[in-house]
């Protein structure tokens, strides 16, 4: 951890250092969006100013801000898939299954996440849970009629809470909203259920798409998984 950083924050800088042990030089790397994907986003830019030749695909406009501040050369379109994607989670269950999309990029995190060889998480420990649903599942819906896709997610049952932001309603980088859905039960019949409801885009419900997640907390780091 840099500069004597501690708590959580210095958790996160942690997890996200060791993840970039990962890269090598030549990779396609996938930039997740978070407070825990900024400071790898942070670390890859102080390797490739070191030389580090390698491209970036980006989840988000925050992402590719940061990205672009750092001199990470981007990739617009891709052939094949991603070497490695590196990103932050909201939740971590102990065989990888995730809750992702608090920061609203679910949509194109889990487009970048399934065009990766390997997907890894990185988190502070706090986000290692027993089980998924201990809080809200994001879920990004379609402005139209968007109060009728809420019902539907209530009938699953959920209790939907539109998102919003200091000036209206939250939009994603693809114009659409994000209902914040708490559930009795998570698990990948949800998943598919909420995918049956016309007028929902995606889930942040990530089953299946991690082979290792990094974990820093007070004790140090540790690798749920595999890193490959």
């Amino acid at each position: 951890m840099l500069n004597g950083e501690t708590g959580l924050e210095g958790h996160k800088r942690a997890a996200a250092e060791r993840a970039l042990e990962l890269v090598r030089p030549g990779m396609v790397v996938g930039l997740g969006t978070g407070t825990t994907a900024r400071y790898f986003i942070e670390g890859l830019g102080k390797l490739v100013g070191r030389g580090l030749q390698v491209k970036a695909v980006v989840t988000s406009s925050d992402s590719r801000r940061r990205a672009e501040a750092c001199g990470i050369p981007l990739a617009e379109r891709l052939r094949g898939l991603l070497d490695l994607t590196v990103d932050g989670a909201d939740e971590i269950s102990p065989s990888l299954d995730c809750i992702k999309g608090r920061g609203g990029a679910l949509l194109r995190e889990k487009i970048v996440a399934h065009a990766s060889r390997r997907f890894v998480l990185i988190a502070d420990h706090s986000k290692v849970v027993d089980h998924l649903g201990r809080g809200p599942v994001p879920v990004e819906v379609l402005p139209f009629l968007w109060e009728r896709t809420a019902e539907a997610i209530a009938a699953l049952p959920g209790s939907p809470e539109l998102r919003l932001a200091p000036d209206g309603p939250f939009r994603t980088d693809n114009g659409n909203l994000v209902l914040d859905v708490r559930f009795s039960a998570v698990d990948q019949a949800l998943g598919s259920r909420l995918h049956e409801i016309p007028g929902v885009i995606e889930h942040g419900l990530f089953f299946r798409l991690a082979q290792a997640a990094i974990v820093a907390g007070p004790s140090g780091t540790r690798v749920l998984g595999e890193l490959g």
